[in-house]
């Protein structure tokens, strides 16, 4: 098995339909920035309260790939 070096950036997707929707919503950002990508990390989860409703949801992502060279 190759040794495998990898890179990592963290972002913060929004979803007012649930934490689902904001991590795929990341994922789909983090694809247009890097290659490669392996895995993600959930880091934090918090949510947005106005007049006693949540109206949307912030997931913030550790998001790693592999290096290429």
């Amino acid at each position: 098995m190759a040794d495998h070096v990898y890179g990592s950036i963290e972002l913060t997707g929004s979803s007012a339909e649930g934490t689902d929707q904001a991590v795929k919503a990341a994922l789909a950002k983090a694809q247009t920035l890097v290659k490669n990508i392996r895995w993600f990390e959930v880091l934090a989860t918090r949510g947005y309260v106005h007049d006693g409703q949540t109206l949307y949801w912030q997931v913030t992502i550790k998001v790693g790939y592999t290096l290429e060279g």
